[in-house]
């Protein structure tokens, strides 16, 4: 089933088309999730989320802007992320019991943000197909540089140096100082 028929599933019967959607693409976001929460039940919990999260925003998903996969691979990873984010402030409130965290956005941090992710999406895009895909398995999906490279077909030397390279023409392009 392509996803063009799954949204139509998707829109007549919700159930039965996330259970299709699920069937799917479940590999695909279990690799995802299990990248960034180690944990085998933070994962299954994460899995049931994404579950629900897929149900409840299944409006937001725009054929124009980009796959199904593409979708639901950033879905899985903003709610593993989310999970992962929520574990470590249990466990830093738990540290130090009583604290409230202090960090707030202000309007104009939160426009210097989006400036700042516009031009990194546009730095990333004059990237060759092998770098960006370094890139986003690294510091979008979080995979270990073991993994990166078994996967890539690289050695680990030989991934953490092009990673580094990477970092530095990243440094450069976006305006900073170029060291490590």
């Amino acid at each position: 089933m392509d996803d063009h028929a799954l949204r139509a599933l998707l829109d007549r019967d919700p159930a039965a088309g996330t259970q299709a959607v699920l069937d799917r693409y479940g590999p695909l976001l279990g690799y995802v999730v299990r990248g960034i929460l180690r944990d085998p039940q933070d994962a299954e919990d994460c899995l049931s989320d994404i579950s629900l999260a897929l149900w409840r925003n299944l409006a937001r998903y725009d054929p124009e802007r980009g796959s199904m996969k593409a979708w639901l691979t950033a879905l899985a990873r903003n709610t593993a992320l989310n999970h992962w984010t929520a574990r470590q402030r249990q466990e830093t409130h738990r540290a130090e019991t009583g604290q409230e965290p202090a960090h707030w956005d202000t309007p104009e941090r939160e426009v210097l943000r989006k400036e700042r992710a516009e031009q990194l999406r546009a730095a990333l895009d004059r990237l060759s197909d092998r770098d960006r895909q370094l890139f986003y398995r690294k510091y979008y999906y979080l995979q270990s540089t073991a993994q990166i490279a078994a996967e890539l077909g690289l050695s680990e030397r030989s991934a953490e140096g092009r990673l580094y390279r990477l970092r530095q023409r990243l440094r450069r392009e976006l305006g900073g100082d170029g060291d490590d």
